[in-house]
């Protein structure tokens, strides 16, 4: 075990879009047995190519060949980077090769030379796979009746997977075709097509000097060599980087339509080459934040398809976290366009946007942008949600509060983190064990950048969310702390924005649902807050902040009901980032 330990730790350091790597190694003595056990964490999978095999052999029915081509380079091209990394799979078979999505393999199950020498392994080997194996040692002509068979049932493209059979399962390992020259064969020679494998051929049938001459011309003709050149992954990343390297007025800001629709088809077509994706999400950020930015009016074109592209790379590239990031903020483009209960904020929601923000925020909470990004898309995708499955929102405030915990001082957090938990207090997301601990987070964001518009906002609209909702969350705020409790924090909220009307409505609607639970009026009504209130109602009295200020004002000293004002939903309020 420790030697196989020894020889498994390098493949935690791979990094591939086609290799399933190994989580976590580790080793455990079963005093039982008085043994050592390797213990291998990998990632999980639900589907492999194996799978994919017996439903069709079940069907009767014969795989696709355009996807069995595509599969076969993504295969190939993790292959080849194992071998470049002197590593050998040692255990490569269909049900180990894990299918991610319909159109994207990766490579699982990598082992080491003691594991696989090991005389227990050995004796549980397929007795089918042991006998060709021996076949093809005792007799070189052994799989003369197999390519007999091929050819007879017309499988596609039988002749090339003919002639490459043999040479790929030569005893000796010098006689044997290299994964390279798989790839030349299949992939160039004779035309197979996969978006993977394209990257690593390094074909120069058009030189690079005239690609690069091409380029360096206006966008109409870049456009135009990507367009022509829409196969050639390698064309693609050098036509976006030039891209990168032009100045604005030159990318035709603030709505190059025609370039966005060019980035998304390239996208879609080599979804799984993660250098085109990075490229291209900083291409759309460019394009579509500087239009935004000019134009706040402006729209993504509705012909982009850009949200089925966005989703299916983060589909394809799960724990690529830079390009994630970038992901998110394209989503929130996207979702900040007419809200998420449009058609298209419904796919969003149907494609599990919801869940997968979550799972990030749960496997990456270190990642600053990542959280912050995706504490923001959680927001859009709440902002006007009227009746969202709550079930895969149960963990977020405790997922969020993490977040906020392992980020204690860093403002931009906060203000996210508030907004989502704002929005999933009205929803009723926030469970009575969460919350204390969601009105502690809440006071501290508020002390720790008092200066926030946004924060201050979303903080006392989520408290007066929770206050309405229970009596105990309302005596948390109220209920002094070491430093100062809510009451006192209010006003000195007020004091730094009292010019403020979106800020004194929020801090209004918190004393209004405090004022609802008579356990909470005494404390309001020895805190000094009465004069706060004359105030408001004295300098808003145009405003909807007054609206409920008169039922404020007769709260003390005697008990009476909360103005009808308080009882309406506070949804809608808050400001979009």
């Amino acid at each position: 075990a420790t030697k196989a330990l020894e020889e498994l730790m390098p493949l935690l350091k791979l990094q591939h879009v086609h290799i399933s790597v190994y989580r976590e190694l580790f080793i455990l003595w079963n005093s039982e047995v008085s043994s050592l056990f390797l213990c291998l964490v990998m990632e999980h999978s639900k589907d492999t190519l194996q799978n994919v095999i017996e439903k069709k052999r079940a069907a009767r029915a014969a795989l696709e060949s355009q996807w069995v081509q595509n599969i076969l380079g993504q295969v190939l091209d993790a292959l080849e980077y194992l071998h470049q990394q002197d590593i050998i799979h040692r255990n490569l078979k269909p049900s180990n090769i894990s299918l991610v999505s319909h159109d994207h393999c990766k490579l699982q199950d990598l082992s080491s030379d003691a594991l696989m020498t090991d005389k227990a392994k050995w004796n549980i080997r397929a007795e089918e796979a042991m006998r060709l194996r021996k076949s093809i040692r005792s007799f070189p002509d052994g799989l003369r009746g197999v390519l007999k068979t091929i050819g007879e049932r017309k499988i596609p493209d039988a002749k090339i997977f003919s002639s490459l059979l043999p040479l790929m399962l030569q005893t000796d390992p010098s006689e044997r075709i290299t994964v390279r020259d798989v790839i030349h064969i299949t992939f160039v020679s004779n035309n197979f097509r996969s978006s993977s494998v394209a990257m690593t051929l390094y074909q120069q049938a058009v030189p690079t000097s005239i690609i690069d001459m091409l380029l360096e011309s206006s966008v109409a003709s870049i456009l135009e060599v990507m367009q022509n050149f829409s196969s050639r992954p390698e064309v693609q990343h050098r036509a976006m980087k030039r891209l990168l390297r032009l100045p604005e007025d030159q990318l035709g800001l603030p709505w190059p339509a025609e370039l966005v629709e060019v980035l998304v088809a390239i996208m879609k077509r080599h979804e799984s080459v993660l250098e085109i994706q990075l490229h291209a999400c900083s291409l759309l950020l460019r394009t579509l934040g500087q239009a935004l930015a000019q134009d706040p009016a402006a729209t993504v074109p509705s012909d982009s398809a850009v949200t089925p592209v966005l989703l299916g790379v983060l589909r394809s590239h799960p724990e690529e976290q830079q390009l994630l990031v970038m992901v998110y903020s394209l989503l929130c483009i996207v979702a900040s366009q007419g809200g998420c209960w449009t058609p298209l904020g419904v796919e969003l929601h149907k494609a599990g946007l919801l869940e997968q923000i979550l799972e990030h925020l749960d496997t990456f909470p270190r990642n600053r942008d990542l959280c912050i990004n995706g504490l923001i898309l959680l927001w859009a995708l709440l902002v006007d949600a009227v009746a969202v499955d709550k079930g895969p929102l149960e963990k977020a405030p405790a997922l969020i509060a993490e977040v906020l915990a392992i980020h204690p001082t860093d403002a931009e957090m906060a203000e996210a983190g508030c907004a989502a938990l704002w929005l999933l207090s009205l929803l009723g997301c926030v469970k009575e064990q969460q919350l204390e601990k969601v009105v502690v987070l809440f006071l501290q964001s508020i002390r720790l950048c008092q200066d926030r518009v946004l924060l201050v906002t979303s903080a006392y609209r989520g408290l007066a969310s929770l206050a309405k909702a229970s009596e105990l969350a309302a005596l948390q705020v109220v209920t002094p702390e070491e430093s100062s409790n809510g009451l006192a924090l209010i006003q000195e909220t007020y004091q730094l924005h009292r010019d403020d009307p979106e800020v004194v409505e929020s801090l209004c609607m918190l004393l209004a649902q405090l004022a609802s639970h008579k356990e909470v009026l005494s404390e309001l009504a020895a805190s000094g807050v009465q004069p706060l209130v004359e105030e408001i109602h004295g300098r808003f009295t145009s405003s909807l902040v007054s609206i409920g200020l008169p039922g404020l004002k007769w709260l003390f000293p005697r008990v009476t009901p909360p103005p009808a004002w308080t009882q309406g939903n506070l949804r809608g309020r808050g400001r979009k980032t």
